[in-house]
């Protein structure tokens, strides 16, 4: 995987502060309108990235690095929050909801209309089919993440002089959406022309592999038919793509954003930043990491998996002393709990509580050696992975499953898993790390781990392989949450943590205070489960075409939920 690098260049997408966020270039004379499509191309990337993100940080230009994944990783029970994402809480309002918006609809999709625009005069259509891929797939996340937004009136400001643009309906966008992603297939297989600027290394995602960039589109139309498929017959449509065989069908040919190590531009995936925060205000959640350990008692019990060590950091050891500012710890591994009341919740517990490791965020791997984290702990080097190879495998066992395509979910599964295994291998082999880190695929604990999970898969009920097989991709796709929320609504799976389920009282691990029992802790949860994502405050308050904000989340479904 190579390093990211990113032009350092002037702002094209101007904001102008009496209008939306969504409008198109600003006209001034004074600002760069004629930059080229290579010169766009790796900036809309890196802020795709962003805006899908969780962060804490600001870029060189001043730019939130962290976006929508910043919420979404606790609402989704891989995170736990100190601040507004706990119990669901955040607002119309909310700093990440705004910056993912802004960093999808200000610094994407207005770059990617300029690329369309001036790639089709200039004579560039590799350029202008990679430009309608990402922008048929930032539309989707917007479309899946608030049901409806603006679309067909978005980017007109100087062309039609529409300032404040209607918001569509997400079942009037997604045909759209699969109609650009077919012209970009047929950008993409243009024959090269005299003069045409062909993307290289500006291309930070495939290089200027157009067969890959091809394998992506197809990858996210598989994507969208199953989002939809309890809304609609899809089983003809998703039979096609598989038989194509041109889907993503390898790890390195996964759709995902690459960050480097440290430079002058800090290339590092945005959530490594809680590796250098003077704050941190968020940790891998309990529920999550236990689960993992085996001790749920839903789904996995009694299975430890191998990816631990890869997931999460410890700062503490096993053997350190106990502190009384813990609220929830097994061994090194220290968090508090989604919705605390606890009297713990709100201590300083920067230098003890775990973080993402190596794998989701390009931390350390642990060795259970401990150490207070800093920035050297790693290099943040790690993708945003947004379709991997085991995302295609876990959609197909999920069809299968459910009876919409031929094959075997089991055998389905497995592979996924399996192939989870060689993601992790990939991003660690390419983290430029100074750590000895083991290979995981092919090793006897993948193995184990494997046989006892496909055995508990075997003897379950049907609804419960779903719930497997759900349970799966989530744990595969830590680091990448708005696929994870989507999941959750259409599927009603993996189960997550509510504290009625546990009559508002939960114990952590006995002895795993460093020998001594933590005491209970009381939980609440006082919201319903967002089923979409209120319309941004800032958006409602100035387009004079916005809907009006919507009232009770937990029924504000978006299309194609049941």
């Amino acid at each position: 995987m190579k390093k990211t690098k990113y032009f350092i260049i002037a702002a094209v997408a101007v904001f102008v502060t009496s209008c939306s966020k969504h409008f198109d270039i600003n006209d001034n004379p004074n600002d760069p309108l004629a930059l080229s499509e290579d010169v766009l191309l790796p900036r809309i990337q890196k802020y795709l990235a962003y805006g899908l993100s969780m962060g804490s940080d600001t870029d060189e230009n001043g730019v939130s690095k962290g976006g929508f994944g910043t919420n979404l990783s606790a609402y989704t029970h891989q995170m736990t929050h100190y601040g507004n994402a706990d119990q669901y809480g955040a607002l119309p309002n909310d700093y990440f909801w705004d910056a993912g918006w802004s960093l999808l609809y200000r610094d994407v999709l207005t770059n990617t209309e300029f690329i369309i625009n001036q790639g089709t005069e200039n004579g560039n259509p590799r350029y202008v089919g990679i430009a309608k891929i990402i922008k048929a797939y930032a539309y989707s996340v917007l479309v899946d993440l608030f049901g409806e937004v603006p679309f067909s009136e978005a980017n007109q400001l100087t062309t039609n002089q529409i300032r404040y643009p209607k918001y569509d309906k997400g079942e009037d966008i997604y045909p759209q959406l699969f109609t650009l992603l077919d012209e970009a297939i047929v950008n993409l297989q243009s024959t090269s022309a005299e003069n045409e600027i062909v993307p290289g290394a500006d291309d930070v995602i495939y290089g200027g592999n157009m067969a890959r960039w091809i394998k992506a589109a197809n990858s996210i139309k598989l994507k969208l038919l199953v989002q939809q498929r309890k809304v609609k017959d899809v089983s003809s449509e998703v039979n096609a793509l598989i038989s194509s065989g041109d889907l993503i069908s390898s790890t390195a040919e996964s759709f995902m954003v690459p960050f480097g190590i440290n430079s002058a531009t800090d290339d590092r995936n945005p959530a490594f930043s809680q590796y250098y925060a003077t704050q941190r205000t968020m940790s891998p959640s309990p529920w999550l990491y236990e689960i993992m350990k085996g001790y749920n008692n839903n789904i996995l019990t009694g299975i430890e998996d191998p990816r631990i060590p890869y997931y999460f950091y410890n700062q503490m050891t096993e053997d350190d002393a106990p502190s009384d500012i813990v609220e929830y710890r097994d061994g090194g591994f220290v968090s508090i709990y989604f919705g605390s009341q606890g009297p713990n919740r709100s201590k300083n517990s920067q230098n003890v509580i775990s973080l993402f490791g190596i794998y989701p965020v390009g931390g350390r791997y642990d060795t259970g050696a401990g150490g207070t984290a800093s920035a050297s702990s790693g290099t943040g080097a790690a993708p945003y992975r947004m379709i991997t190879y085991a995302d295609i495998l876990f959609l197909q066992a999920e069809l299968a499953q459910e009876g919409l395509i031929s094959g075997n979910a089991g055998e389905l599964l497995e592979k996924a898993i399996s192939e989870t295994s060689k993601m992790i291998d990939y991003v660690v082999a390419n983290n430029q790390s100074s750590q000895s880190v083991p290979v995981l695929s092919g090793s006897d604990e993948e193995d184990d781990y494997i046989s006892a999970v496909m055995a508990q898969f075997t003897s379950a009920s049907n609804d419960k392989k779903l719930e497997h097989i759900m349970t799966q991709k989530w744990l595969s796709s830590i680091g990448s949450w708005v696929d994870q929320y989507n999941d959750y609504r259409r599927t009603g799976y993996p189960v997550l943590f509510n504290p009625a389920d546990f009559g508002g009282i939960v114990t952590p691990p006995a002895g795993g205070n460093g020998g001594d029992d933590i005491a209970p802790v009381r939980v609440v949860l006082n919201r319903p489960f967002p089923l979409s994502l209120p319309f941004i405050a800032d958006e409602i308050n100035k387009n004079t075409n916005a809907p009006a904000q919507k009232g009770n989340l937990g029924t504000a479904k978006v299309f194609w939920m049941p």
